[in-house]
């Protein structure tokens, strides 16, 4: 029989599953909303996330993921169970073989914990795990099997992930907890600095979205942003810029570019001729960013562009590791032997 072969991004801000033979079937916020009286689940996804901020103090929206890593194991299985079943279409006589991602360099204890939620939402024993840099590079069909260095900056919402890979396996990776959401972080809290507006996350994701950039953009577009006036406390309507949203991102996207300069610094030499003739490739949503890409390449110095529908490479990356799966298994060994070697597997 026939059995679903699933890869699935799951990520602090999306959760993104990949069905062999269909590509994406499902992308919905990683967001939970909890009955806070008896811890009964009352929405996931995207139902939950139109709850955020709007919410009365009975029922509680929380990420159940957090920079990349299982914050609530209960809340994450139930979620996971959720989506699958989605997936999967109810019932299913057998088990779906799936692969998860994870960010590179997390613990053994944090993998096993994946790969069991997995296992205990529905998944066929083992769930595989695929490191985030591993996965996006295979999704953005960069040619990972060949002895040359290919260099890949996946930014999520949690975390960033950068990494120069070759022969299916990770040379040198860095990790940051820096991406998405702290954008979304740092330009809530610009606006209440300078502004006196206090504004939710969903609207400081809008605003980068809609006006967000790297570098400053010559015709400087301005957006309304509403939100409550922290000296009154009244609801209040301002104009912000597209000059103040760089400004707002300037030190995040900083951290982000000091995670890539260590890469490319501990890369071996070989390899780090592979990456200048090659260039780095951006993955994730927060690839998406205006000026990004420039903004790599002059800080770097080395030539960087954007994949193909980025923010879906990590979980189009998931699922086709599994049609090679003898040959990347000497990559994700080190995951399974983590596990027992936590005792915990």
């Amino acid at each position: 029989m026939f059995t679903k072969s699933i890869g699935i991004d799951l990520g602090t801000a999306n959760v993104l599953v990949y069905v062999r033979g269909k590509g994406i079937v499902l992308n919905e916020p990683s967001v939970v909303a909890l009955s806070v009286n008896d811890n009964r689940i009352v929405a996931i996804g995207n139902e939950a996330r139109a709850m955020l901020g709007r919410t009365p103090g009975s029922i509680q929206v929380i990420r159940p993921m957090r920079d990349g890593v299982i914050a609530d194991y209960m809340i994450t299985e139930a979620m996971l169970r959720y989506f699958m079943a989605k997936v999967a279409g109810g019932f299913r006589i057998t088990k779906p073989q799936v692969m998860i991602c994870v960010p590179a360099g997390v613990t053994s204890v944090e993998q096993w914990a994946v790969r069991d939620a997995a296992e205990q939402a529905g998944a066929r024993r083992p769930a595989h795990l695929i490191p985030e840099p591993l996965a996006a590079a295979i999704g953005a069909k960069i040619p990972i099997a060949s002895p040359s260095g290919n260099m890949v900056v996946d930014i999520g919402g949690g975390t960033t992930e950068a990494a120069v890979i070759s022969m299916y396996g990770i040379v040198v990776s860095q990790s940051v907890r820096m991406a998405g959401n702290k954008l979304d972080d740092a330009i809530a809290a610009y606006v209440k600095r300078k502004h006196n507006l206090v504004i939710g996350l969903r609207t400081a994701e809008e605003i980068k979205i809609a006006i967000g950039s790297a570098l400053p953009l010559h015709d400087n577009p301005a957006m309304e942003v509403r939100g409550r006036d922290q000296l009154t406390g009244l609801p209040k309507t301002i104009v912000v810029n597209s000059w103040e949203v760089t400004q707002a991102l300037s030190e995040a996207l900083a951290a982000i570019m000091a995670a890539v300069r260590a890469v490319l610094e501990q890369t071996p030499p070989e390899l780090a001729s592979d990456v200048i003739d090659r260039g780095m490739v951006l993955t994730g949503g927060g690839a998406l960013l205006r000026n990004l890409d420039r903004m790599m390449s002059q800080e770097t110095g080395v030539p960087c562009h954007v994949a193909d529908e980025p923010e879906k490479c990590v979980a189009i990356g998931a699922g086709m590791a599994l049609e090679h799966l003898d040959i990347l298994r000497r990559s994700l060994t080190t995951d399974e032997d983590a596990a027992v070697a936590a005792g915990v597997a």
